[in-house]
């Protein structure tokens, strides 16, 4: 019997995806567990195995379609079966759920449909019925919502009401406007992603940006200086494993900043561990995974996760395990470049931290003028949980950290 394969819920508050790639075309012989797909969510890159084996009967979308959850993927039945009767015995959702509810994975034995007695009669009253006829409505496509799916008045006054509501004009999407050419790009995939992320986090917290700067030349010292021991252990250290630990450091005396909010229960949820989110530059977005327990790790460890994370997003096979859990971001922009920046919290977390380019800067030192190499740091929090005064002290500590090579030393060699 032919079956249809709904997108499934996959967990991680997913909703939708994105048909990136068809490993199947109608026609192809499946086997069970083989993939049909690729489609991209909002935290990677997934192949969607088939629950079954048979003959693919009908593709539901195309490349580049958006898929919700709850939605037919793909139809696989017996050779020369029909499809559409694989979509008519396959149950719907339930009256009222939304499409993220659980998924259908398979048709629905022979048994009467939801609404209708043995022998396919609709389930409905005479008043309900003679109310249809004089409506102009056809009872036999009206979803029902009571007792065993009867047809109720309301079903009927609904269905009439949508029937009679004006249709949308057709969009016109121009190629042109006043001044030239126009190029439409579709918001899918990782941009999608991060606008929603991004609108979230502006539209609930209450964004503060503190902004600092550290002589970075103790820094540079110890980087330099444990190039070579990195270089046995097979690891590049750059500076943003050295600023992780300092950043771990900072946190245990400021641990509000490493929480988040129930808005729920009106409680300030402290994390007594530190997972810290690693902003990746990728195509299309941000990517940001996380290093896990990095308390627990030594600078050597953090640099090897840090380089091994990012390829993975950048090539889109992180494990959804690999975006989970974060309880504060790093964002380096100054990999690129740039003096200062205002992140925007990687909510539900409260506070995030970009790090800009170490350069020579002209500053005054002992009354005198001269170059020096720093780090421009700028904190954004929630001020609903945090005050200016504690990120200002946060900051504090942070960059005595960052300052004093024999405290940096410590910190990165700290594995607890």
């Amino acid at each position: 019997m032919a079956r249809i394969f709904r997108f499934p819920d996959v967990g991680e508050g997913i909703t939708e995806g994105e048909i990136v790639r068809w490993l199947v075309k109608e026609g192809d012989e499946v086997k069970a567990d083989q993939a049909v797909a690729e489609i991209e969510t909002d935290k990677a890159i997934v192949e969607m195995p088939s629950p079954y084996a048979g003959t693919v009967l009908k593709l539901h979308f195309k490349e580049k379609d958006i898929v919700k959850v709850g939605q037919g993927l793909i139809t696989i039945g017996a050779r020369g079966e029909s499809p559409d009767a694989a979509e008519e015995a396959a149950p719907p959702l339930p009256a009222g759920a939304a499409p993220a509810g659980a998924p259908v994975l398979a048709a629905a034995p022979p048994a009467p449909a939801a609404g209708r007695a043995a022998g396919g009669t609709v389930l409905a009253t005479p008043l309900v019925r003679k109310l249809a006829r004089d409506l102009g409505v056809d009872i036999g496509v009206v979803a029902g919502t009571g007792p065993q799916g009867r047809v109720t008045e309301a079903d009927v006054r609904a269905a009439k009401a949508g029937a009679e509501a004006p249709r949308p004009a057709p969009k016109v999407k121009s190629k042109y406007d006043f001044y030239g050419t126009l190029e439409r790009i579709p918001l899918r995939g990782v941009r999608r992603a991060t606008a929603k992320k991004m609108r979230e986090s502006v539209s609930t917290a209450a964004h503060v940006t503190h902004f600092d700067e550290a002589d970075a030349a103790a820094l540079v010292s110890l980087k330099d200086r444990m190039a070579a021991e990195a270089g046995r252990l097979g690891v590049k250290l750059t500076y943003l494993p050295f600023i992780v630990k300092a950043l771990v450091s900072a946190l245990k005396l400021h641990p509000t900043l490493n929480a988040t909010l129930d808005d729920e229960e009106q409680e300030i949820v402290v994390k007594k561990y530190y997972n810290v989110g690693i902003a990746v530059d990728v195509p299309d977005g941000l990517i940001v995974p996380v290093v896990k327990m990095a308390e627990q790790k030594s600078v050597f460890d953090v640099a090897g996760e840090v380089k091994a994370l990012a390829e993975a997003a950048r090539a889109r096979t992180l494990d959804m395990g690999d975006l989970k859990g974060g309880t504060i971001s790093i964002t380096n922009v100054g990999m690129i470049g740039g003096e200062w920046a205002t992140p925007i919290i990687n909510y539900p977390e409260v506070a995030i931290l970009a790090t800009m380019k170490i350069a020579d800067r002209v500053r005054a030192v002992g009354g005198a003028v001269a170059v020096r190499k720093t780090l421009p740091l700028c904190l954004s929090f929630d001020h609903r949980v945090i005050d200016g005064a504690e990120a200002g002290r946060f900051m504090n500590d942070l960059k005595q950290v960052l300052e004093d090579e024999a405290l940096l030393e410590s910190a990165a060699r700290a594995a607890e």
